[in-house]
C-alpha cells in the first residue's frame, strides 16, 4: 500500500508530533553531527541523508508547512487504522484497486510517452519535407535563372550580326561548255555575272575540265569562282541560278563554301531579308496589266524561286573587313522599310492578276 508521505520528518529527527521548536532544534543538531558528510567520508549516502535531514528540519520550523504535514500524517494514520479494521476481502479489494490505479497511471504515462515520440517523429518528417521542398524550389529557381540567362545570352547572340568572311561574296559556277561555248575566259565569265553587280575580275578563277577518259579532247564542263564586291549581288546571283531570263540557263550558281553565309542566315532569322520577287518576264506582264487597270482578287501565289530581295545598302566589301560596318550589317532601316512596302504592293498586284487569269481559264474551260 502506497503512502502519500514517503519520509516522516518527525521520525527522521527522532521526535514526537507534539515536540516544541526547541526540541526540534536540539534533535537536528544531534542528528546532523552523526550524518554530516565530513564525518562519514566513506558513506556514499551521507550527503543524501544530510540533505533529507535539512529538508525535514526546515519543514518543521515553518508553521504552515508543519500544519500541512501534520494533516497528512493524521490522514495517513486514519487510513491505516481503517485499513486494519477491514477484513481480508476488503483489504484485497483495496490493494487490487490500488494496483489497477498504478497500472492505469503507468499505461497513461506510457501512452503519453508514445504520443510524444510519435509527435517528434512527425515533426522530424515535416521538417525533412520542408527541407527537401526548399531545396527543390531552390534548384528550380536556379535552373530557371540559368535558363533565363542562357535565353538572354542567346538573344544577345542573335542580335549580333556574324562577321563577314571574304568568301561570303564568292559564288561557284558550273556549266556545260557545249551549251555555253563563250564562257572560256575570265573576262567572259565576269561579264556574264556583272549583270548582278560589280565583280572582282582579277580574282576570278576558271577551270575547264576535259573528259576523264581522254584528256586530249576539248573540255566539256567549266567551273568558275566569281568574287563579287557586295554580298547582296552574290546572293542575287545564287537565287537566279539556272534562270533563262537572267542569262543563266543551264548554269548552276551556288556558294563557294557549299552553304549560305552566316550573315544571310542571320538576316533571314531577324526578318531583315525580304521575300522573293517574281521572275522578270512575269514581273513585266504584271506591270503591263496593272497599267491597263487590272484588279483581280488575290488567292494564287506567284513563283518566288527567282531571286530574293536584298538590302540595297549592304556593306561594300571593297573595304577591308575590319573597316566595313560589320556589326550593323550596313542596313539602312528606312530604305529597307520603303523597299518592303513597295515589294508588298507589287506582290499584292501580282497575286490579283494571277488569280484573275486562273479564273478566266476556268471560265473558258
Amino acid at each position: 500500500m502506497n503512502t502519500e508521505v514517503e519520509v516522516n520528518p518527525y521520525e527522521l529527527l527522532g521526535i514526537k508530533v507534539e515536540s516544541t521548536e526547541q526540541e526540534i532544534r536540539t534533535a537536528y543538531r544531534q542528528r546532523s553531527l552523526k550524518v554530516h558528510p565530513d564525518r562519514n567520508p566513506n558513506n556514499p549516502d551521507a550527503a543524501r541523508k544530510f540533505h533529507e535531514l535539512n529538508q525535514a528540519y526546515e519543514a518543521l520550523l515553518d508553521p504552515l508547512r508543519r500544519l500541512a504535514l501534520d494533516a497528512k500524517l493524521r490522514l495517513k494514520q486514519a487510513r491505516a487504522e481503517r485499513f486494519k479494521a477491514y477484513d481480508n476481502k476488503r483489504k484485497n479489494m483495496v490493494e487490487e484497486l490500488e494496483a489497477r490505479e498504478r497500472e492505469f497511471k503507468k499505461q497513461r504515462v506510457a501512452k503519453q510517452e508514445e504520443e510524444r515520440k510519435r509527435w517528434q517523429e512527425t515533426e522530424g518528417i515535416k521538417e525533412e519535407g520542408r527541407r527537401l521542398r526548399e531545396e527543390r524550389e531552390r534548384e528550380l529557381r536556379q535552373r530557371e535563372e540559368e535558363k533565363r540567362k542562357a535565353a538572354e545570352e542567346g538573344r544577345e547572340a542573335e542580335l549580333d550580326a556574324p562577321a563577314l568572311d571574304p568568301l561570303d561574296t564568292t559564288v561557284r559556277l558550273k556549266y556545260n561548255l557545249k551549251a555555253h561555248p563563250e564562257l572560256t575566259t575570265r573576262d567572259s565569265v565576269a561579264k556574264l555575272m556583272a549583270t548582278f553587280g560589280p565583280v572582282d575580275i582579277d580574282s576570278v578563277v576558271l577551270s575547264l575540265k576535259p573528259p576523264k577518259k581522254d584528256a586530249t579532247k576539248p573540255a566539256k564542263f567549266g567551273t568558275a569562282l566569281v568574287p563579287f564586291k557586295r554580298i547582296g549581288d552574290a546572293f542575287a546571283a545564287v537565287c537566279a541560278s539556272g534562270r533563262l531570263e537572267r542569262g543563266l540557263e543551264g548554269i548552276e550558281v551556288g556558294w563557294v563554301a557549299g552553304k549560305e553565309p552566316p550573315i544571310l542566315i542571320w538576316l533571314k532569322k531577324m526578318g531583315k531579308l525580304g521575300a522573293s520577287p517574281p521572275p522578270a518576264s512575269k514581273q513585266a506582264d504584271v506591270e503591263a496589266k496593272v497599267e491597263k487597270g487590272g484588279s483581280p482578287q488575290s488567292e494564287a501565289t506567284p513563283d518566288t524561286s527567282s531571286f530574293s530581295s536584298f538590302p540595297s545598302s549592304f556593306p561594300d566589301l571593297t573595304m577591308p573587313p575590319k573597316v566595313a560596318d560589320i556589326p550593323s550589317a550596313g542596313i539602312d532601316y528606312e530604305s529597307l522599310t520603303l523597299m518592303r512596302l513597295r515589294q508588298a504592293e507589287r506582290e499584292r498586284l501580282e497575286r490579283e492578276i494571277l488569280e484573275q487569269e486562273a479564273a478566266e481559264e476556268q471560265a473558258s474551260a
